[in-house]
Parts: structure tokens; sequence; C-alpha cells
């Protein structure tokens, strides 16, 4: 069956979401797809800081914004940095005052989608729409193919579709790279009944712990969980070669534990008591320079168009003042769609190309024979 939509977005995530609510408060609507089965079919992440610039003006244009507050996890902007053997070399409390008005406010990823998709009128999220091609009919319109063989046409097609965009081959060939870091997932339930030792090892907000090029990153999450990275340098492959069975639960533990034999044995415990399965997370990125010729009637918008490293904390910011920007110029230019998409991308593609080589460099400055020493040099340079 084919129908057709004038604006149609693939992937219901913060910058999809952000892109149809927006649009719907200017009065237009559009058409989400997603390849999720419903919007609790896959974890969200954990904790993201939002930006004045970027993602608290999203939530203001969308008319979230004191929605937004109530989700605010206070005391979430604390800092520590330890090195391999346990000892905190920097700490940083929240400063908030409570109300939840700050630069860099914290808030559970799952909770700010869920705020997103509930402002959305019934219907505007197809879920179960897994996207297998997109081709150009000319003038603009493209046709979508799903996988359960329905299509359908549109004026304008959005790819909001993530890191392995569908609708990013529309634009562009660039595909993302290693960036020679990987993560693996951990997480520890009720951590201040549970785990003692790492609760307060992490804190009330986020923890860095560096040392030899790799380290752990951690954050507290509202419900008293802790959500953890471990990370080290290591080739593409590493997390398929089969030196550590992810499958095994019980075995990857060790197995991961031995990259990090001579760490301090709290830090090491943040591996051995983790709770649930350990899931590998190899970081990709897009080219620090992406982008793209304006082709009509398609844009990329959050990951699909500026895939980076978490080393900066913009990608979901930016994914958000995308979604805003691009409903914004859409709602004012109700005639002339194509001037819409040059004025949206002739901001987009600066401020992502600045943000991506901020991740770079952060990258690079965590994760060096010489860390923690460049992370702690870089905050004690913040100005108090």
């Amino acid at each position: 069956m084919s129908t057709h939509h004038p604006i149609a977005i693939i992937g219901a995530g913060l910058g999809g979401l952000m892109l149809a609510r927006v649009l719907h408060v200017n009065g237009i609507e559009s058409a989400v797809f997603d390849l999720d089965a419903s919007p609790t079919a896959r974890t969200q992440g954990g904790m993201l800081d939002l930006h004045v610039e970027s993602g608290q003006a999203a939530l203001r244009a969308a008319g979230l914004y004191d929605e937004f507050r109530d989700l605010v996890f206070r005391g979430g902007e604390a800092t520590r940095i330890l090195d391999k053997h346990g000892v905190v070399r920097f700490a940083e409390e929240d400063h908030g005052d409570g109300s939840g008005e700050s630069d860099r406010p914290e808030v559970n990823r799952r909770s700010l989608r869920d705020l997103l998709l509930g402002s959305l009128p019934a219907g505007t999220v197809r879920w179960a729409a897994k996207v297998v091609a997109a081709r150009s009919l000319g003038d603009g319109r493209h046709e979508v193919v799903l996988a359960d063989g329905n299509r359908f046409s549109t004026d304008l097609l959005v790819g909001a579709d993530g890191a392995w965009s569908r609708v990013r081959s529309l634009v562009s060939d660039a595909k993302p790279l290693y960036c020679g870091l990987s993560f693996v997932e951990l997480s520890l339930e009720d951590a201040d009944k549970r785990h003692p030792a790492a609760s307060a090892l992490v804190g009330q907000g986020m923890m860095f712990a560096l040392g030899d090029s790799k380290g752990f990153l951690g954050h507290r999450d509202p419900d008293g969980s802790l959500h953890v990275y471990a990370a080290l340098l290591a080739d593409e492959g590493w997390s398929t070669s089969g030196e550590i069975d992810f499958a095994d639960t019980d075995k990857a533990k060790v197995a991961l534990a031995e990259y990090f034999s001579d760490w301090h044995e709290d830090l090491l415990r943040l591996i051995t008591d983790a709770d649930g399965a350990l899931v590998p997370r190899p970081i990709h990125a897009l080219p620090v320079d992406h982008q793209w010729d304006r082709v009509p009637g398609v844009t990329l918008v959050g990951d699909a168009a500026h895939l980076m490293s978490p080393f900066a904390g913009e990608g979901a910011n930016l994914a958000m003042q995308d979604g805003a920007e691009l409903a914004t110029a859409l709602a004012a230019n109700p005639d002339r769609p194509e001037n819409a998409l040059s004025q949206y991308e002739a901001a987009l593609f600066p401020r992502s190309q600045a943000a991506a080589a901020q991740s770079a460099d952060g990258l690079l400055l965590c994760f060096n024979p010489d860390s923690p020493q460049g992370l702690l040099d870089f905050f004690n340079s913040i100005p108090g």
C-alpha cells in the first residue's frame, strides 16, 4: 500500500521528536517512522546535560521548558575526577540553587524522550516501521519502502535515523568511522544499599576515573542506580573478536577486569559487581567536516547528520537544536521549503563541525598515557 505524507521524519529519537513537536506547535503535521516495535523496546541510555543555547533553547521553542524543569535531576551536575588508584584529583559539587535553573542541568534521556512523545498528537509516531530503502521521485519528492512491504511518498524526507542512517545516502557518501575507543556498558542497581563503595566513587553526578589511556566513566541516575562505561583503546573488531565472550557475563567480567588488573580494587568492583549483562559499545563518528550539497526535498538531523563521540556532551543537544531550528525554518517559509532547508543547513554545518572537532579533541584529552592530567588541566582552567 502506498500513501503520501507531506513531511516524513525517519527516527523517533530526540532530534526527530523535537522536529515533530515544534512543527506541531506551529500547526504543521508530520509523520514519524521508527523501527522499534514500541517506545519501550530499547533502553535509552543514561543522563544528559542540556545546554542553554541548544537543548534548553529547543525545549523553549517546543513549549516544554517548564515540564522539562520538573524532570531535572537535582545534584546531577556534580563532577569527580579520579586516577587509577582511586584518588580523587578533582571534585566539584552541583552549584544549582535547587530550582533546576542552570547552564547544564542533568535529565534522564528516557524521561526527556517520554516528554516529547507525550507532547505529540496520537498516531504521529508509527512504530515497527523499519525503512529498508528510499529513492528520489524527482521534483524534491521521495519514496520510502518499509520492511513490511508498505511504502509511502513524501514532499520532505528528514533523516533522524541515527548513526547508521538509511536516509543519509541520499545526500552523502560518508559513513561512520571507528574512533579507536570502545566502551563496555555496565549498571549497578540500588547503589547506596547494594554497592556502597561504587556509590561513594561515583558521587552524586558524573565521575571520570582515568589512567593509562583507559578508564571508567560513570554517573548516578535518579532511580539510585549507577550507569558506568569501562573504556579502553582497542582495535575495531575487539568487541566481536571472541577475546571476551560477552554472551557469558561471568566470564566477560573476569576478562574485562584483566585490562584493569593494577587499578584500585573499588574501581575493579565497578566491573565485577555489575548487575546484568555487559554490553560492548564501539565508538564511531562521522568525519569532522561532514556536510553535503543541497538535495531537494531531503535533509538530516542529529546523529544522521553529525555523529560524534560523547566527549563534548553535544550529541543530544545538537539533535534537539537541529529539530527545533529546522521546524522553525519550515514554519517561516511555508511556501518555500527549499529556502527553509538551505537556511537550516547553513547554520547546521558550522556548528556541528565545531562540536565534532571539540568531541575529537575531548577523546584525546581523556585517553592518553598522561591521563587524567589533561582533563584535570581542562577543568582547572575553567573560571570559577
